[in-house]
């Protein structure tokens, strides 16, 4: 029991360190939410609930429009789908990561937002820390971060009013950091090169609201065909 409690206190220690840029960027991103959801006539067990059994910030954010409307069920379907179609990327990649982990496997397979699958994809967990605890932490301390805000958001959203246009941008900023993190530790770039290429080409030909699906198949295929050569050179695919 003691090695149990130990296991799982270095595992919480080792990870908490890594998500404090997350808590910043999901506790106003949250608070945003539940203020929409409030100002939007919602009571404040919506967006606590929504936070808690979703836990998909762009799709909670659609989802106002859509419990505002008439009720379509196909429509909510295709919506979800497009907008969190690259989680069915993120799942091959943590295809390795994830075996063995035992019934922590469906949380991680719950829990896994961009954030989560950056941290858990690129951190370089100790040897003395087990992974599959490390990776649960990880996904727990962002999910609870996302409820917090969202949560505090719905209960003050009444009291509050100030503009709160651009405050997203705290997330893209962070993906900002995220990519020049992994860019630091490639000795070559050929994946993240490839990576903003596919990306930019996409945008130009598909447009901002539907280049995301097209570029995430392109770069898919592209690290698929150049997985040895990458490899041969030390970048993280």
């Amino acid at each position: 029991m003691g090695n149990t409690t130990q296991m799982l206190k270095k595992a919480l220690v080792s990870a908490f360190p890594h998500t404090i840029p997350i808590f910043t960027g999901f506790l106003f991103l949250g608070m945003t939410y539940g203020i929409y959801m409030r100002v939007s006539g919602f009571r404040v067990w919506y967006p606590m609930c929504m936070s808690l059994l979703i836990f998909a910030g762009s799709v909670e954010f659609v989802t106002v429009h859509m419990l505002l409307g008439a009720f379509n069920p196909v429509q909510a379907l295709v919506m979800t789908l497009m907008l969190n179609a690259r989680h069915i990327f993120y799942g091959i990649s943590m295809l390795d990561k994830y075996r063995g982990t035992g019934l922590k496997k469906f949380y991680l397979i719950f829990g896994m937002c961009d954030e989560s699958f950056s941290i858990n994809y690129m951190a370089e967990i100790p040897e003395d820390v087990n992974r599959g605890w490390f990776m649960f932490f990880v996904t727990l301390f962002n999910h609870l971060y996302w409820f917090v805000g969202a949560t505090l958001g719905g209960l003050f959203g009444s009291l509050i009013h100030f503009n709160t246009e651009g405050l997203e941008f705290v997330m893209t900023a962070m993906f900002v950091v995220i990519f020049m993190e992994q860019w630091m530790k490639e000795k070559r770039h050929i994946s993240s090169v490839l990576g903003m290429g596919a990306s930019l080409l996409c945008l130009v030909l598909f447009g901002g609201e539907y280049f995301i699906l097209p570029a995430m198949a392109a770069i898919l295929c592209l690290l698929t065909c150049l997985r040895r050569n990458i490899e041969k050179g030390g970048d993280a695919a």
